[in-house]
C-alpha cells in the first residue's frame, strides 16, 4: 500500500508541474508573439521624421525594453539636460519661494485691469460697481487666469509623462523625465499661490479643457509636442511676461521668474522637433500640422477668455454674465479690439502666432489668419528672440544662482 501511496503522489506532481511548465511556455509564447507584433509597429508614429522622437504606442511596453534602444541615444537634447541642476528650485522650501508674503487683495489691484479684465473697460459695466466691487472683479478675473494656467501646467506634466512612457530614445526619455518633475513643482507652486489668494482655484474652462484632453489623449506625437511645447508653452509665456510686467504682487513676480527659468527649457524642446521634422514634412504632412495648429488658434483666441467660461466671476460681484456678454459685444469690434492688444510684444497670442511662425509651420497658405489679428512682416523681422520671457527667465536664474550657490 506504502509504495502504491509514494507512486500516486508523484504522479499526481508530475501532472502538476506539467501543467505549470505548460502554462509557463504557453505565457512565453504569448509574449514573444506580442514582442514580434509590437516591434513590428513601434517607431512609426505618424509624421516623426527624426528618430530621436520615434516612439512606442502607449499601450505598448516591450519595444522600450529593445536591448539595442538604451545605446541609441541621440545627443540633441544633451545641453539642455545637463543645465537642470542650474534652474533647481523647491516650491516648498522658503529659501527659493516664501509664500508668507500678503496682499491686500480687497483693496488693491493683483495686476493691471486694463489687460487682464477688459470687462472694466466697458462705461455701462464699471458704472455698475463700486470702487470695491472693481476691484475684487479685477482680482477674481486674474484668479480664474491663474486656475487656467494651472490646469495647464498639470496637461504638460500629464503630457511630459506620457512622452516619457513612449519615446524611445534615451536622451528623449531622460528630458520629458525631467520636464515632468519640473511641470510637477510648477502645480505644486502655483497651487500654493492660488490657495494663498484665492483659497482655491476655478474650474477648468471648457474651451481650454477641451484643447489639453485632445493634446494629452492624443496617440499622435506631434500633436503632443505641437499642442504643448509650442501651442500651450507659446500662451504660457506670454501670459506670465504679462503678468511679471503688470502685476503688484512681489510674490507673483517671484513665482513668475521662478517658472520662466524652468519654461525656457521647456520652448526649446519644442523647437528641436519643428527644425529636425518641419523641413522634412511633405506637403500633406506639412498641411496636415499647419491646418490643425490654425485650428487650434481659432478656438483658443475667440473663447479662452470669453465671458461664458467666467460666469462665475461676475455673479460673485452681482453681474449677470449673458448682460455682460452684451455689453462687451456693443463696446468692443472683436477683431480691432485683439490687433490692439497684440501689438504688446509680451501678449499671449503674439508670442503664440510667434512661435509657430519661427517653428516655420505657418506658411502663406494660413498666413492670412494669423494677419487679421498681427503684422506678420514685424514677427518674422523680430527673429526667434522673445527678450521679455528671456529678460524673466534671467532674473529667476541669477536668484537660483544665489540660492544654490549658499546651500552648496
Amino acid at each position: 500500500m506504502i509504495p502504491l501511496f509514494f507512486t500516486v503522489i508523484n504522479n499526481s506532481m508530475n501532472i502538476k508541474e506539467t501543467l505549470f511548465l505548460f502554462s509557463v511556455l504557453s505565457k512565453n509564447a504569448v509574449f514573444k508573439t506580442k514582442r514580434w507584433y509590437q516591434s513590428m509597429v513601434s517607431g512609426k508614429n505618424r509624421l516623426t521624421k527624426d528618430k530621436a522622437y520615434n516612439a512606442s504606442k502607449s499601450n505598448h511596453f516591450i519595444p522600450m525594453m529593445e536591448e539595442d534602444r538604451y545605446g541609441d541615444r541621440s545627443d540633441a537634447f544633451d545641453k539642455i539636460i545637463a543645465q537642470t541642476h542650474k534652474h533647481f528650485w523647491d516650491p516648498n522650501d522658503s529659501k527659493y519661494i516664501n509664500y508668507d508674503i500678503d496682499f491686500a487683495m480687497d483693496s488693491q489691484y493683483l495686476v493691471n485691469p486694463r489687460i487682464f479684465c477688459l470687462e472694466l473697460q466697458v462705461p455701462s459695466i464699471a458704472e455698475k460697481l463700486t470702487e470695491q466691487q472693481k476691484i475684487k472683479l479685477a482680482n477674481e478675473s486674474f484668479g480664474w487666469v491663474l486656475s487656467q494656467i494651472l490646469h495647464g501646467e498639470q496637461g504638460a506634466l500629464s503630457l511630459s509623462a506620457s512622452l516619457c512612457h513612449i519615446l524611445k530614445d534615451p536622451g528623449a526619455q531622460e528630458y520629458a523625465a525631467n520636464q515632468t518633475r519640473e511641470e510637477a513643482r510648477h502645480v505644486q507652486a502655483f497651487t500654493k499661490y492660488i490657495e494663498k489668494r484665492w483659497g482655491k482655484p476655478y474650474k477648468v474652462g471648457d474651451t481650454l479643457g477641451r484643447v489639453l484632453d485632445n493634446i494629452v489623449s492624443s496617440d499622435v506625437v506631434y500633436k503632443k509636442i505641437v499642442g504643448m511645447q509650442l501651442l500651450v508653452e507659446g500662451l504660457a509665456m506670454g501670459a506670465f511676461s504679462m503678468a511679471h510686467a503688470d502685476t503688484n504682487d512681489p510674490l507673483l513676480k517671484r513665482l513668475l521668474q521662478l517658472v520662466m527659468s524652468d519654461e525656457a527649457f521647456h520652448h526649446k524642446f519644442g523647437k528641436i522637433w519643428a527644425d529636425r521634422t518641419v523641413p522634412q514634412l511633405n506637403n500633406n504632412e506639412h498641411k496636415e500640422v499647419e491646418d490643425w495648429a490654425e485650428s487650434l488658434f481659432l478656438e483658443l483666441i475667440f473663447n479662452l477668455a470669453n465671458p461664458r467660461e467666467k460666469k462665475d466671476i461676475f455673479a460673485s460681484v452681482g453681474l449677470d454674465w449673458e448682460w455682460v456678454l452684451k455689453e462687451t459685444q456693443k463696446h468692443f469690434d472683436l477683431y480691432e479690439t485683439v490687433r490692439e492688444e497684440m501689438k504688446r510684444p509680451n501678449n499671449i497670442f503674439r508670442v503664440l502666432v510667434k512661435t509657430l511662425l519661427n517653428a516655420h509651420i505657418i506658411t502663406k497658405r494660413t498666413k492670412r489668419t494669423y494677419a487679421n489679428f498681427v503684422n506678420m512682416r514685424e514677427l518674422k523681422d523680430e527673429g526667434d528672440e522673445f527678450k521679455p520671457a528671456e529678460e524673466i527667465a534671467e532674473l529667476g536664474m541669477k536668484h537660483l544662482a544665489k540660492v544654490n550657490d549658499k546651500a552648496a
